[in-house]
């Protein structure tokens, strides 16, 4: 959560700092602010609310200066108001730090700081960190202060420090939450994440675990919270600056389903090789012997990314008759684990900075386990815990609530399975085949849906007015009944909850009238007539019924005249063209309903915070 943003370099810093929070706005945040050294002062201007309120406060009072830092805050501690923004600064008004995370020990810190005669602002964790700093400062260099300070932190933390005695250097450090560095050509700069420097550098340096970056606008060091330097070098990123725009589009999540095709098209096409279809994973890197030798499956991830590894679940299980179990990350790295060596953890994030994810893998380490990541950022946490990793290669994905990362998921757990299924010959290379170039085709039968925008959208408006949803599933599309309520949970606001169709009549029956939308997934499938017994139920009741439909399907017009039609496809990839009708539903209600789309409320795209 929370963007970070530091420069130091020949250019301005205020346009830099400005550029770089636009571009993490993604992160979600209620206050922004930025500290920038001037004429040998630290001017500090922060305000609560969008970063737009920041820029018409600079833009009035313009800043100079090379080195500076920035943030946009999520709140945890304290209220979000102006006084608790970031950045922070120190008594003398002589250093200011920036921080994402959470200080677990900050009251204990605290209280020993103003018994010393320190003097606090604000209710923010985040102020004991300058006030530590502060304290140490005497008569050693920046680094050295900041080192000895976050030594006496518990938690999680990304920190950027500046010190108008020390004009030269920007200083930033990690434990727990992302933060990279980007280098340029006589100037070098600090992020949460890569969209922020991206305009002006693609070689970047990830911090790992307890290292320190010390900066200047000519060189960077890299060294560890025990002071020893050591030798990084910078990683290419390919993606670029259009890739992290709207290119014409009024939202990000619309452009990001639109890019769906695109993603799953690229993602295939990478990883099966012409002619054999043979199954190629470059940077999976777990040895083939160990593979074939595991016995269980446990998957763990947060949120969509969950729901991901639940569709994950049928698929392993139904091609590589494996067992496998699904854990949100929260109760995973809380709960007894019964897993070892035999068991193979599939850890799904987005972002690869997820907290509870990267403590679970923590855990299932230390016991042993080979570690799977699905994942989306190049060399971030989770992918350099890992022992393979299955990049998904989305390109950035902006708006909060998940949607192409979500496809290019499920399109990693499919390939893998079938990957899995082959070496442990549990399918034929004809079978394996034969499910390939089933795969192939769904890009295509993606671009047909989303050639029915328009249609989808003035379905959407139809049912913008109720005032809860409920979304229906059965077998491998019962995590599609999941994900589809919680995007429109996630943009419009609207309570919805996902079902397993069949426990319809253990309890959510009873909530079925003409005031609640039911979605129904029933495209072509082994329980079909299942899933069009359950609609009869709810027409029965007056139940607003709107319905997933594969083409070709007459029978479902006699329950309901509010059908999307999908293409046909083999039942166990469904949740691939599934999941876009269901987007767009969200999107286009939540758009009528005037929501922030692309940065609802309260929510961040990454959660690196238990």
């Amino acid at each position: 959560m929370c963007g970070i943003v530091g420069y130091i370099g020949k250019r301005n810093a205020q346009e830099i700092l400005l550029t770089g929070l636009a571009r993490l706005e993604y992160r979600g945040y209620d206050s922004a602010g930025v500290a920038i050294l001037k004429a040998k002062s630290i001017n500090l201007i922060k305000k609560k609310g969008k970063l737009r309120v920041l820029i018409d406060a600079l833009n009035a009072h313009p800043l100079g200066g090379g080195l500076g830092i920035g943030h946009t805050r999520w709140a945890t501690h304290g209220a979000p108001n102006q006084i608790n923004a970031h950045p922070h600064i120190d008594c003398k008004s002589e250093i200011a730090v920036v921080h994402n995370g959470i200080i677990e020990n900050y009251a204990e810190l605290k209280r020993e700081l103003t018994k010393e005669g320190h003097e606090f602002k604000s209710e923010t964790d985040t102020e004991v960190v300058v006030h530590l700093i502060e304290k140490f400062y005497d008569g050693i260099p920046l680094e050295e202060a900041t080192r000895k300070a976050l030594a006496k932190l518990e938690g999680s933390f990304a920190v950027g420090v500046i010190s108008k005695k020390e004009p030269e250097k920007l200083v930033g450090a990690r434990q727990g939450s992302p933060l990279i560095v980007g280098l340029g050509e006589k100037e070098n700069f600090l992020a949460s994440d890569i969209p922020a420097v991206l305009g002006s550098t693609k070689d970047v340096v990830f911090l790992e675990e307890r290292e320190m970056a010390v900066l200047s606008k000519d060189s960077y060091r890299i060294m560890d919270f025990n002071g020893t330097t050591l030798s990084k070098k910078p990683n290419r990123i390919n993606w670029s600056v259009e890739q992290a725009q709207k290119q014409g589009y009024k939202h990000f999540m619309l452009k990001e389903i639109n890019e769906q095709p695109g993603i799953i098209e690229k993602f295939l096409s990478a990883r099966i090789k012409k002619g054999a279809n043979k199954i190629i994973f470059e940077e999976q890197t777990i040895p083939e012997e160990r593979i074939k030798k595991i016995k269980n499956i446990s998957i763990v991830a947060c949120g969509t990314a969950y729901h991901a590894g639940l569709v994950g679940r049928y698929a392993l299980e139904s091609l590589c008759n494996i067992s496998v179990s699904v854990d949100v990350s929260s109760e995973f790295r809380y709960k007894k684990l019964l897993i070892g060596k035999d068991t193979l953890v599939i850890a799904i994030s987005q972002s690869g900075e997820t907290a509870d994810t990267l403590a679970g893998v923590k855990e299932a380490k230390r016991l042993g386990a080979p570690i799977l990541s699905i994942c989306n950022v190049l060399g971030s946490t989770l992918t350099r815990q890992s022992d393979g990793v299955i990049y998904t290669h989305a390109g950035p994905e902006i708006g909060v609530a998940s949607t192409k990362a979500y496809t290019a998921q499920l399109a990693a757990l499919y390939l893998f399975s079938l990957y899995l299924a082959g070496i442990k010959n549990i399918l034929s290379p004809k079978e394996v085949n034969k499910y390939v170039e089933e795969l192939r085709k769904i890009a295509a039968q993606q671009k047909e849906i989303l050639k029915n925008q328009s249609g989808i959208a003035k379905l959407a408006r139809r049912h913008s007015h109720f005032g809860s949803f409920l979304y229906l599933g059965r077998s491998i599309n019962f995590p599609s009944a999941l994900e589809g309520a919680l995007k429109l949970k996630e943009v419009s606001y609207i309570p919805a909850e996902g079902y397993a169709a069949g426990e319809m009549k253990h309890g959510p029956i009873a909530l079925i009238d003409e005031y609640r939308a039911v979605v129904c997934i029933t495209c072509e499938s082994s329980v079909y007539e299942k899933m069009f017994s359950n609609l009869q139920e709810i027409r029965a009741r007056k139940g607003k019924i709107i319905a997933v439909a594969s083409q070709g399907d007459k029978k479902i017009k006699e329950q309901t005249q509010e059908v999307i039609y999908i293409p046909k496809c083999i039942e166990i990839f469904s949740p691939l063209l599934v999941a876009i009708p269901l987007q767009l539903i969200a999107y286009h209600i939540a758009v009528k309903r005037d929501c922030d789309v692309d940065q609802p409320r309260n929510l961040a795209k990454s959660v690196t915070v238990e």
